[in-house]
């Protein structure tokens, strides 16, 4: 059965949930916790049709922020964790693509089942802003558990 569970999160109250639902699938297999954190990399502004030119200052205040965005939502994972005593290691990756940074984590965490949340959008709103889930779903080699 499952060991080792990958539990995306961003921060929001739906994939503090999944983690939850994680946390306590993991408590009944005696598995472990990977919750991992994608940042996107910092990006030059674009301003007035063009591209500024690299600013150290906002890369370096960029890094700070994101990282400690990234480890405040990670925490909240660690201490669900903690409340059922399951093992939960913390991770923040950068890559451009969310749904890759996570395909890419399981791959190479040797994650037995990724657990994540999904907003449930259908129709013309998932066109339209796309859904991170459902990329996983798709390109993902390991089984997917979505929570609602």
């Amino acid at each position: 059965m499952y060991k080792h569970i990958l539990v995306p999160i961003d921060g929001s109250n739906l994939a503090l949930k999944a983690a939850k639902e994680a946390a306590a699938l993991a408590k009944n297999l005696k598995a472990r916790i990977t919750a991992l954190y994608v940042i996107a990399p910092f990006m030059p502004r674009a301003s007035d049709g063009y591209i500024s030119p690299f600013n150290e200052t906002l890369a370096r205040r960029y890094k700070e922020d994101t990282q400690k965005v990234a480890a405040q939502a990670l925490e909240k994972v660690g201490k669900a964790a903690a409340g059922v005593k399951v093992r939960c290691d913390q991770v923040a990756v950068i890559n451009h693509q969310p749904w890759a940074g996570i395909v890419k984590a399981a791959r190479d965490r040797k994650c037995d089942v990724i657990v994540m949340g999904s907003h449930g959008r259908g129709g013309l709103a998932s066109l339209l802003l796309g859904s991170e889930t459902q990329k996983v779903l798709s390109h993902s080699k390991t089984p997917v558990l979505v929570c609602r």
